[in-house]
């Protein structure tokens, strides 16, 4: 099938209890490694590209790596979805380029201006047949050119929800509620230690998430920042050279929960990038004299593709729903 909306996936999502995996994306083997995971698990799929990627990697090069997914992957819905996009120029290069979905985050801005910024990108997005998120509220943390710092955070308000999906048309809403950009999630400062010296974050807030339910009741919710950062990929690149300490990610049983509410889409990039930089880092290890990328990216993918297939079984509840 052919690159599709997500409108159908979440409402299928919100209604059978599950979210769909938002994963980003930045060169082939990260592509091949989703969709193939999501092939096998027959579950639909968001692959997201952000303006940091697109300017790493091409905005041609990364559209034609998607296309390719749906001719190798024609039995899953794919959606192609731009990521934080900045301003309106951005998300109309993606709309006019061939994407199915953009964000547009103007969460730093006054309330009435990012409503009249994503007003505008509705506008132009629903005429080309795309949908769109929006974003109330900011995350803490670094994605790419998203940097917000710790303390300058703001839970999103639910008593402003109503008003901000109606003014805008948006078609689904990225709120926060305690998730945060990056691999370094919270300060150790934030934590706690728990009987085996793990760092443990706080919980995220579930209360302005019901909240926002009341309001919206059947209206895709979107959470952002929520990678786990899987210990054992720290471990990993820290025992192959690397110095990661207290990176610290949302535990995955509240993101199963999250999964099982009006969240139909759960973003995960951090994960991805752990997994392939500590088999990386692993593989020079045991192999200093090899220089070969096929050698050295075929375990990363096939690392990838296995993280990926857990978020989907365990905790996405996405397998079989494509």
């Amino acid at each position: 099938m052919p690159l599709v909306t997500s409108t159908e996936m979440f409402k299928k999502a919100y209604n059978g209890g599950y979210a769909i995996g938002a994963f980003n994306v930045n060169n082939m083997e990260i592509v091949q490694a989703i969709t193939e995971a999501c092939k096998e698990e027959h579950a639909p799929v968001i692959l997201q590209v952000s303006k940091g990627a697109r300017a790493y990697a091409n905005h041609t090069y990364l559209v034609k790596l998607v296309e390719a997914a749906v001719i190798e992957c024609p039995e899953i819905p794919i959606v192609l979805h731009l990521d934080h996009g900045p301003d309106f120029e951005t998300c109309k290069a993606c709309i006019d380029g061939g994407f199915t979905s953009v964000m547009i985050d103007a969460s730093s801005k006054p309330f009435k201006e990012n409503i009249e910024i994503t007003k505008k990108v509705v506008e132009y997005a629903h005429a080309h047949g795309v949908v769109v998120e929006a974003e109330l509220g900011t995350l803490a943390g670094i994605e790419d050119e998203v940097k917000v710092a710790h303390g300058a955070e703001s839970y999103t308000r639910p008593e402003e929800v109503e008003e901000f999906v109606g003014s805008t048309g948006c078609d689904s809403l990225a709120i926060a509620i305690g998730t945060s950009h990056g691999a370094y999630k919270f300060t150790a400062a934030q934590c706690t230690r728990n009987e085996e010296g793990v760092l443990v974050p706080p919980p995220l807030r579930f209360d302005v998430l019901k909240e926002v339910e009341k309001r919206l009741p059947g209206f895709p919710i979107v959470l952002h920042g929520s990678s786990s950062v899987p210990q054992e990929y720290v471990k990993m690149i820290n025992e192959n050279g690397g110095a990661m300490p207290d990176a610290v990610g949302i535990p995955e049983s509240q993101l199963r929960e999250a999964a099982r509410s009006s969240v139909c889409k759960i973003n995960i990039d951090s994960d991805l990038r752990l997994a392939m930089t500590g088999s990386i880092r692993k593989f020079f290890n045991e192999h200093p004299d090899k220089f070969d990328p096929r050698e050295y990216l075929k375990p990363a993918r096939a690392n990838i593709k296995e993280l990926v297939r857990h978020k989907l079984v365990d905790v996405l509840g996405c397998s079989g729903k494509a």
